[in-house]
């Protein structure tokens, strides 16, 4: 149970990075609820896998997911460059998460 909240902890973390964009073309009360709110589950979720995970792993899962998923989505959504190499390290970020997953 503890990895599925992590990996939905850094769900909300991408979803939270899309959130301060949105926010920062609508500042709305609505967008900026969204942030906080997608934010706040973030920390939740990853407090709750802390718990039975250790810090380091749950961390750099955490992190890797919501910095290679905000990667993705910037390419996806907002035409962020879409390089062999770029997408490569995001690959690599990705990968170091799972080895992390298989090693805990």
């Amino acid at each position: 149970m503890s990895w599925i909240a992590l990996i939905l902890a850094g769900l909300c973390e991408m979803a939270g990075v899309l959130m301060i964009n949105k926010f920062n073309h609508q500042r709305s009360l609505a967008a900026l609820a969204q942030l906080i709110l997608a934010f706040g589950l973030s920390f939740l979720l990853l407090a709750y896998a802390m718990e039975h995970l250790p810090m380091g792993t749950a961390y750099a899962v955490w992190t890797g997911i919501g910095a290679s998923g905000g990667a993705v989505l910037g390419m996806i959504f907002y035409g962020e460059p879409r390089q062999a190499l770029r997408i490569f390290f995001i690959g690599l970020v990705l990968a170091s998460a799972v080895g992390l997953k298989l090693v805990s």
